[in-house]
């Protein structure tokens, strides 16, 4: 098992500070948009681009939630081990608000489906829009498609993409892990 850097910590930190720029861009004020991280890895880009937002760009208070999506998922049922729940943290409504889903990195689009699933327990936003930090755009089972990304990866199926945050793993960095 070989691994390849992908992305270096000033990297990660370049791409989130356009990422940051280009919601700005769309949002404005984030008086009407919420920032919704999918657990378990989606929590530490959607916390970073919150900081992001509210201290270099002098957001004021963003919302930010977090979303398990265990057992709105397809498979929670066909694996052998069992699955392990992760907390939500939604303390708001989002009726007729835009939510933009927050996740490390976009594969099958099975996680997004899930997402916009569970989300409905919280109302019905107006809007939904997907930010993801790696994009592997060749590997979709649904046509699901991010509107803000960090990165295109084109990996087969044999590779697999791991982000590591400093906040979990000790160091920032995206790497193409081949087995």
């Amino acid at each position: 098992m070989s691994q390849k850097v992908l992305l270096t910590a000033k990297e990660v930190t370049i791409i989130l500070h356009r990422l940051a720029c280009q919601l700005i861009e769309k949002h404005l004020d984030f008086s009407d948009t919420i920032l919704v991280g999918i657990q378990p890895r989606g929590v530490f880009l959607a916390e970073r681009l919150k900081e992001i937002l509210e201290k270099n760009y002098q957001t004021p208070e963003i919302q930010l939630g977090y979303l398990d999506i265990t057992f709105f998922r397809d498979d929670f049922r066909r694996t052998d081990k069992p699955l392990e729940a992760n907390k939500t943290k939604i303390n708001f409504i989002v009726e007729n608000k835009k939510v933009i889903f927050i996740d490390d990195v976009l594969f099958t689009g099975r996680s997004i489906r899930s997402a916009l699933t569970a989300i409905q327990s919280f109302g019905r936003p107006s809007e939904i829009e997907l930010l993801v930090l790696i994009d592997r755009r060749f590997s979709r089972n649904l046509p699901i498609q991010p509107d803000y990304r960090g990165r295109q990866v084109d990996a087969i199926n044999n590779e697999k993409v791991k982000v590591s945050w400093k906040e979990n793993d000790g160091e920032d960095g995206v790497y193409l892990i081949i087995s």
